[in-house]
């Protein structure tokens, strides 16, 4: 998805169908394999925050029956993604301003000190690795393909935080960045923004070269901060009342 298709209609899964082309479903681990796709739609604005989630169009969508569709649902509920209402079935969950801005004050302390820590226990080929996933961020991003970038980018994150080699703060981590996932890849819509995200990730793999751990941490903090910042704003000017006409 290009940045300037970030906006486009909601899939027929937002409480309505459209002529959508249906998506291929691997049914060895179908259950997962649905929740997967589900999630890359939320966190894509295709299933906006709140949207009622449709059963009929999306297994017309997906191409699968009720039941692997509802275990979906079970699992993205335990991500936090998804809350499941009694007679109304299942809605994407909205967070409110409050609950993005502790949201990210937690994310921007787990991801410093993931990047402390990564500093002292990843190896050489751990860093050559991010450096490899960095440079194919920069394509995605000299490109404008943003669906990719976030993609790469949310890789090179999961890996620095298991470069800190301790299994407690990931389960954090991850338990935190699943509610996250849609607001950090629409912080990026805004090309300023976008921009200068990528050259923070570039400060931070040279940092992670050098096992700067308090410059990692600090430049880690503040991404998460500006990250922040950036969907608060967007927020409020999607919820601002247009200017009256002159």
């Amino acid at each position: 998805m290009k940045i300037n298709d970030a906006h486009d209609t909601l899939a027929s899964a937002a409480e309505g169908e459209t002529e959508t082309a249906p998506v291929a479903i691997d049914r060895r681990t179908l259950p997962t394999a649905v929740a997967e796709r589900l999630r890359d739609m939320i966190i894509e604005g295709e299933l906006a925050a709140g949207t009622r989630l449709n059963e009929r169009a999306l297994c017309e969508r997906l191409q699968v029956s009720r039941t692997p569709l509802r275990e979906a649902f079970r699992l993205l509920c335990a991500d936090g993604l998804v809350r499941m209402q009694p007679n109304r079935g299942a809605q994407v969950i909205a967070l409110s301003e409050d609950d993005i801005r502790q949201s990210f004050e937690v994310m921007g302390a787990l991801e410093a000190l993931s990047g402390e820590l990564a500093c002292l226990h990843i190896s050489d080929r751990e860093i050559i690795e991010i450096r490899a996933l960095t440079f194919e961020m920069q394509a995605c991003h000299a490109r404008g393909d943003l669906s990719s970038y976030y993609h790469v980018n949310r890789e090179i994150h999961d890996r620095i935080n298991a470069a800190s080699h301790n299994p407690l703060l990931s389960e954090v981590y991850r338990s935190i960045n699943l509610r996250l996932q849609n607001l950090r890849f629409r912080s990026n819509l805004n090309h300023d923004k976008w921009d200068r995200a990528m050259r923070e990730h570039l400060d931070m793999v040279d940092a992670l070269e050098a096992r700067d751990g308090a410059r990692l941490s600090g430049i880690m903090r503040e991404h998460m901060k500006r990250k922040g910042e950036a969907v608060l704003e967007g927020l409020r000017q999607e919820t601002r009342p247009p200017n009256p006409a002159g």
